[in-house]
């Protein structure tokens, strides 16, 4: 499985990105799939994910309310619409699939493929 983000770039406070992640392979319908953020100098962090369905999604606590995560399936395509957008959420985003299990887990070893990242700036 091969995982593209894309969408990221530079953005005042207060405003909106759409990022997405395309996925190449069939069996993507049936992962879970989260988006993870790196800040410069600190650990990567959960943000979002979302069961192989879409009828579950979880997300991170600085997020919530704020951020969106939806995927399509027929695409091979999961985003992460991002409102309201803060200078603290300047991170290289990454999505990535969890190929191992039904579940939607919130810890980054138990996801098995990783798309390459995308920069997010938020200038305040």
């Amino acid at each position: 499985v091969q995982l593209v983000e894309s969408g990221g770039g530079l953005v005042q406070a207060g405003g909106s990105l759409r990022l997405s992640c395309a996925a190449s392979g069939r069996t993507f319908s049936s992962y879970a799939m989260g988006w993870f953020r790196q800040a410069p100098g600190k650990e990567p962090e959960f943000v979002a994910g979302i069961s192989w369905s879409g009828g579950s999604t979880y997300y991170a606590d600085s997020v919530k309310g704020r951020f969106t995560i939806s995927r399509d399936n027929a695409k091979n395509t999961v985003y992460l619409q991002m409102n309201s957008l803060k200078p603290e959420d300047t991170a290289v985003y990454y999505c990535a699939a969890h190929a191992s299990g039904p579940d939607l887990p919130l810890q980054r070893y138990k996801y098995d493929y990783w798309g390459q990242g995308t920069q997010v700036t938020v200038s305040s």
